[in-house]
């Protein structure tokens, strides 16, 4: 049954709409402007009107302009040819969009997500005969270096036999590769791909885990002592300038993870214009290929419309969670999740909702929960583990963590990595405030090595503060000795150089051994003859330190280095 409906309000980019028939909460509406069909969701109904927001500019767009129902949800399209593409909020494929639109975009344009005419060599994984359920594997296809298994949609329900499989050989994504009949005889094809509305997660696994296992960035102050765990949740709150974007970029580029999925839901152009530059440049470091090729990137930024926002953020979790159910570990890097709520503030304001702090909707923090919730690490029907593990940047206005958006964030992460103007300005990368930060995850350091290093962090701090005051001379020397280790500590461990191609990334073993070898010197009871010995000691302790970061792991230049300090350590 064709639905239409008419405009009777428009407000920025929300439009009311009178119906005659039904209408359906989170269903896909097409405005019909001249020749344009713009895309728009229906968000709430009241009695026989729906509104909406539009995920295109309103410019042009008057009272009485027809609107056809299309009774789907927002979906995304899920099958071979995500990796290394770069779709906006509603994945459409960038790229070839700026080869049919040029430089400027138009509106109402919607390519199809996925080439339909590229050929997969499709292998079967199950015969004739089969029962499977709803996300099992069905085959495969080579996709980048993974292999992207086909999976039995996951919109269907019950035990499904299988009544058709194709013979392994090359297909497209509009060739049925197999015939599957449900419990009530009803017959289904299934492709390559399948849809699914972006606003439900996929749970077509047997459990879901607690996470424990970390997952390794590479980041010495992460790992070592505010770790993340695969399958788990931490946000990266800071003041614009802080490093947020370098630090996220870092982690996809060296975290133990299968694929990498980046949504920018609202970044600024310029940022996200460097991210596409870099990404096809860059060298994975485990595959020596293009880290593109593991590698989805959601681009929508702060110029396009506000709507399309929060499609970006659901559309990019949409696409870890398919990727999860191949077995696969997901990092999703959410840049900025400030941008998202802001543009919900947006469309809560115009739909006359009564406001909450900071004029935020009162269902901020469910809506923010929502959304980290998707993360964890499942168990699979055939008891392989996948994950996805999610990190939101957060940009509270000033760097002020109490904001709504960062204290709904802390409320649901299980690790908060927040990043100091402080620590930036001074140039101390990663900016990660140890003093704020924390973890709710294990570490692979021993724990009593851990609270040795947060120890002697918030010794330095206290010296630090009272040393403002009365200053160095009045310092005591084993006070003085307090602040020295802990400066130490933070120069040569916390600190990473992220133009250097050692020191930007730090295996496990290596912090494992460098952080025990520190740990020695922190607990080390040192007796000095005045403050000026005890600073140039630590002086020279830290240049020699600093060059070990910078030789390869067991080098011969290495253990000259580590040989040098164990000589000025034994003085």
């Amino acid at each position: 049954m064709e639905r239409k409906g008419s405009i009777v309000k428009i407000n920025g980019n929300m439009v009311s709409v009178c119906f005659d028939t039904f209408a359906i909460q989170n269903e896909v509406a097409y405005i019909l402007c001249k020749k344009e069909r713009l895309k728009a969701e229906v968000i709430r109904v009241t009695n026989n009107i729906a509104e909406m927001q539009v995920f295109e500019n309103t410019t042009g767009l008057k009272t009485g302009d027809e609107v056809e129902f299309s009774e789907e949800l927002l979906s995304v399209e899920l099958g071979p040819g995500l990796l290394g593409q770069i779709f906006d909020g509603l994945q459409n494929p960038l790229p070839q969009l700026a080869q049919k639109c040029g430089f400027f975009l138009k509106r109402g344009v919607y390519l199809k997500p996925l080439p339909e005419d590229v050929e997969w060599l499709f292998t079967p994984l199950i015969k004739l005969g089969d029962k499977i359920r709803p996300g099992e594997r069905i085959g495969f296809v080579p996709e980048k270096t993974f292999r992207h298994y086909i999976m039995a949609p996951f919109a269907l329900s019950g035990i499904l036999e299988v009544i058709k499989i194709s013979v392994q050989e090359k297909y497209n994504l509009k060739q049925a590769i197999a015939r599957i009949k449900d419990q009530d005889g009803n017959e289904k094809d299934i492709f390559l791909s399948q849809s699914w509305p972006v606003k439900i997660p996929i749970r077509c696994y047997l459990e879901k885990l607690k996470p424990s296992q970390p997952l390794i960035t590479k980041m010495r102050i992460i790992d070592s002592l505010f770790p993340v765990a695969l399958g788990g949740t931490y946000c990266v709150p800071g003041p614009f300038g802080a490093g947020k974007t370098v630090l996220q970029q870092l982690t996809s580029r060296h975290a133990q993870v299968d694929i990498v999925i980046i949504a920018a839901c609202g970044e600024r152009a310029g940022e996200v214009v460097e991210t596409l530059k870099t990404f096809p440049e860059l060298i994975d470091p485990v595959t020596n290929k293009p880290l593109i090729d593991r590698t989805v990137i959601i681009c929508n930024t702060s110029s396009m419309p506000v709507a399309a926002r929060e499609s970006s953020v659901y559309t990019a979790v949409t696409i870890a969670e398919y990727y999860r159910q191949m077995g696969l570990n997901i990092l999703l890097l959410a840049d900025s999740t400030s941008r998202w709520a802001q543009a919900m503030r947006e469309m809560s304001g115009r739909l006359e909702e009564i406001p909450g702090e900071e004029a935020f909707p009162a269902y901020l923090e469910s809506r923010i929960a929502s959304f980290y919730e998707r993360a964890g690490l499942v168990r699979l029907y055939d008891n392989a583990l996948g994950s996805v593990t999610i990190s939101g940047a957060v940009s509270p206005a000033g760097g002020n963590f109490e904001e709504p958006v960062t204290q709904a964030t802390l409320k649901v992460v299980g690790a908060f990595h927040g990043l100091s103007r402080q620590r930036s300005d001074s140039r101390r990368y990663p900016a990660i405030d140890p003093l704020i930060s924390w973890s709710k995850y294990k570490s692979f350091i021993n724990e009593t090595q851990k609270q040795a290093g947060h120890k002697i962090l918030r010794r330095n701090h206290e010296v630090s503060e009272m040393m403002k005051v009365i200053g160095e001379e009045g310092t005591a020397l084993p006070d003085y000795i307090d602040y020295l280790k802990g400066e130490f500590f933070d120069f040569v461990y916390l600190q990473q150089n992220a133009f250097d191609q050692v020191d930007e990334a730090t295996a496990e073993d290596r912090q494992k051994y460098i952080f025990n070898f520190i740990y020695s010197i922190l607990e080390t009871a040192f007796s000095f003859i005045d403050k000026e010995e005890a600073l140039r000691f630590f002086q020279m302790l830290r240049q020699l330190f600093k060059s070990l970061n910078s030789c390869h792991w067991n080098s011969e230049e290495f253990k000259k280095t580590e040989k040098e300090i164990t000589l000025l350590l034994e003085k």
